[in-house]
């Protein structure tokens, strides 16, 4: 078991969230514009930075990378710079509850709530960008250098069960969801 380092499917992911990301902020710009914006759109993102962003590339992190450093004997910046990073997914998280927050108000008709919506979804679009610069420039690199190859592929390997999982999981609840449905 060599050669598979944890950063590579995190850096993948990554990349998939900065398209979203691209695509709220065009969203935003033209919402500036129009004053209206679809919170079917809005519902979708908070899908997105929910299931995708923050319980499986999150997820990933904490669960696996986070704990299994959290047994290693870091030096100080590393360990300040992954405290950092677990605050910075409690900061979206909340950021992403006054969305949803916003957007079910403004579904319910209250377009005071459009100016929030634009205020906090503008927060997420200039907040990931430097969240995952953080990431991919200034602690993969460090924090890996506390795994062998054989810890680190193992790791990508207990990745790919979460991913596995996480389907499952995430579709359970739906199913849930869908059984106490009222109309």
């Amino acid at each position: 078991m060599s050669g598979k380092s944890p950063a590579g499917p995190l850096i993948h992911e990554h990349k998939v969230i900065e398209r979203m990301i691209s695509s709220l902020g065009g969203t935003l710009s033209k919402l500036e514009e129009t004053r209206s914006i679809d919170p079917v759109y809005i519902d979708t993102v908070v899908d997105f930075i929910r299931t995708y962003a923050d319980r499986c590339h999150h997820g990933k992190e904490e669960d696996i990378l986070f704990r299994d450093l959290a047994n290693k004997p870091l030096s100080g910046p590393v360990a300040a710079m992954m405290q950092e990073l677990i605050e910075d997914h409690v900061f979206a998280r909340g950021k992403t509850r006054e969305l949803i927050s916003a957007n079910a108000r403004y579904a319910s008709g209250d377009p005071r709530a459009l100016d929030e919506i634009s205020s906090v979804a503008w927060v997420l679009v200039d907040f990931y960008p430097k969240h995952i610069w953080k990431e991919d420039r200034q602690f993969w690199k460090p924090a890996l250098e506390y795994f062998s190859e054989d810890e680190q592929a193992a790791m990508v390997a207990e990745f790919e069960e979460f991913d596995r999982q996480l389907i499952h999981e995430t579709y359970l609840g739906v199913v849930e969801r869908l059984e106490h449905w009222r109309t």
